[in-house]
């Protein structure tokens, strides 16, 4: 008998199959009659949804991006944690991982993937800094931090996070550490934190 799914039910499916065939086969040796044939569906099924390869990477990186935003947030509203914990726990539920994380991102690396990448950017950026930005306030309520602009704040590190280590293979580990320290060094400064004081939690952040 044949079953009658929802928009959003089919879109996921579609999305669900395609991460599982990306990551089996490679973004580049999978083709669209791969995912109809493992979904089951016809060719006008997968276009009503998406237009193409590229429109169903596009939509998986936003619905990484929306499920690790609301992961974040879920820790940040976790009051029963320490401010500086839920910080750095916020910015990890934000890294990509597993098998799936790890195909997306290398192929929104890829030189032809350059708007998909600052789409992404963009997106991250818009999604993430309300999230933090609460906790920068909470922070300067407690007298953790000291900025006038605790949103702009967010934007400027995330930005500044984003292009320093974008591309890690190609670092030493000297230049690692030399990175990390003085991005710990800049973001204690635009927060207004105290020397050191967010050292261990950003750390922690570099060590997962």
């Amino acid at each position: 008998m044949r079953v009658t799914k929802s928009a959003e039910e089919r879109k996921n499916e579609i999305l669900d199959v395609a991460e599982q065939l990306f990551v089996e086969k490679g973004f580049d040796n999978t083709s669209t009659n791969d995912i109809i044939n493992e979904v089951g569906i016809a060719r006008g099924t997968l276009y009503y949804h998406f237009k193409s390869k590229e429109e169903i990477l596009d939509a998986m990186v936003e619905r990484i991006r929306r499920d690790k935003i609301a992961q974040a947030a879920a820790i940040v509203a976790s009051r029963e944690l320490p401010l500086l914990e839920r910080l750095s726990g916020a910015v990890m539920a934000l890294n990509i991982e597993g098998d799936v994380g790890v195909e997306v991102l290398e192929q929104i690396h890829m030189p032809e993937n350059a708007l998909l990448h600052q789409k992404m950017q963009e997106r991250v950026i818009s999604g993430v800094v309300p999230v933090i930005a609460s906790l920068i306030e909470e922070g300067k309520a407690n007298g953790i931090f000291d900025t006038k602009y605790p949103a702009d704040a967010v934007e400027m590190i995330i930005t500044y996070s984003s292009m320093a280590f974008d591309n890690l293979a190609d670092l030493s580990p000297e230049e690692m550490q030399k990175k990390s320290m003085a991005f710990i060094y800049h973001t204690e400064r635009v927060l207004g934190a105290k020397e050191g004081s967010l050292s261990a939690a950003i750390m922690k952040i570099f060590n997962k």
